[in-house]
């Protein structure tokens, strides 16, 4: 699971160096039946690369790869999967880590929620980015001027040729911080997030609208609902709300949680999250797991608490002919600052 780095330039390489935090897409096309990805050429170093750029302040990975990739191609993108990062020695010393995802061109009719919910796309600096093209991947892999650049490239490649390189993502997210049970006294489906469980639910906003989420299922308990409020917000969503996945009634029925779980895997081909509660989330996992391959359902979390308060699960789902199919998860916990 994840998107950290593969490569490096050395086994001592960031042991006593600064690391800089990239992030980063290879955003892919199909035309008149080729597979074809975007190159930026940057005009200060004379070189073809993918667009990626540095992490701000409290910004997330995922926020980072739609900003600097939309900044350099003047396109708004969405996130896929996740490919193989890489990790350099630069020449003035520092080391540099890079998160890359394949990605796809954002679509004002399919994905306005999420672009709703983000900020403006500032535009392109020719300065530093003065072509963005597009290449059948054999030629991209001759124009990359790094050779590790390919990485990420043959993984790519290797997802198409096996029909899973197009994906939608299910989002488990387990509501944020909340107030003690033994601190509170009202009822517990109306017990409150804090000050933190706040801050982690804003942190989610870039997060959902990264990987291009237009549909909100939650708890209709306070913490949950609560949790999820900012992105609906954001995004101007009407979210959906369910007794089904609050503590009490997946105690009573379980299964009712499980068909929740397999409707938005077998019956949405949209970019969904749920909201739920810790107690709830084996069942979901359980759900998971059947949906994937045996490598991808042994990554899955299985030790409580399965996903800490304000995390999120990523499952990106590919629709195969044998029915959905999960290909990879990520965990995400959104920087709180």
């Amino acid at each position: 699971m994840g998107t950290g780095p593969t490569t490096a330039a050395s086994p001592a390489a960031g042991l006593h160096t600064p690391v800089v935090m990239t992030a980063g897409g290879l955003v892919w096309r199909r035309r008149s039946g080729a597979l074809q990805v975007q190159l930026v050429h940057r005009p200060r170093y004379d070189d073809w690369s993918w667009p990626k750029g540095k992490l701000e302040v409290g910004e997330s990975f995922q926020g980072a790869a739609i900003r600097e990739v939309g900044e350099e191609t003047g396109k708004e993108i969405v996130l896929g999967r996740p490919l193989p990062g890489l990790q350099y020695l630069t020449p003035d010393g520092t080391v540099k880590r890079v998160h890359y995802w394949a990605a796809r061109r954002a679509r004002k009719g399919r994905d306005s929620a999420a672009l709703t919910a983000r900020a403006p796309l500032a535009p392109v600096d020719r300065d530093e980015v003065d072509h963005a093209e597009w290449f059948d991947v054999d030629e991209a892999e001759q124009r990359l001027t790094r050779t590790s650049d390919r990485g990420p490239l043959n993984a790519l490649v290797a997802a198409e040729s096996e029909g899973v390189l197009q994906t939608r993502t299910l989002v488990i997210a387990r509501h944020g911080r909340a107030v003690p049970r033994t601190a509170w006294h009202g009822a517990e489906r109306d017990r409150p997030l804090t000050p933190l469980g706040h801050g982690q639910a804003a942190a989610l906003v870039p997060v959902l609208a990264a990987y291009g989420v237009e549909h909100v299922i939650s708890s209709r308990w306070e913490r949950c609902a609560t949790t999820i409020d900012p992105y609906v917000r954001a995004a101007s969503l009407r979210p959906s709300y369910s007794e089904y996945l609050t503590e009490a009634q997946h105690e009573r029925s379980p299964s009712r949680v499980a068909a929740t779980v397999r409707d938005l895997l077998e019956e949405t081909t949209e970019s969904s999250v749920i909201c739920t509660h810790r107690p709830v989330l084996p069942t979901v996992l359980d759900v998971l797991g059947r949906h994937a391959s045996r490598a991808v359902a042994d990554g899955l979390p299985s030790i409580d608490p399965f996903l800490e308060p304000g995390e999120l699960l990523v499952a990106h789902v590919a629709d195969t002919t044998s029915g959905p199919l999960v290909v990879a998860t990520e965990k995400v916990s959104p920087l709180v600052w």
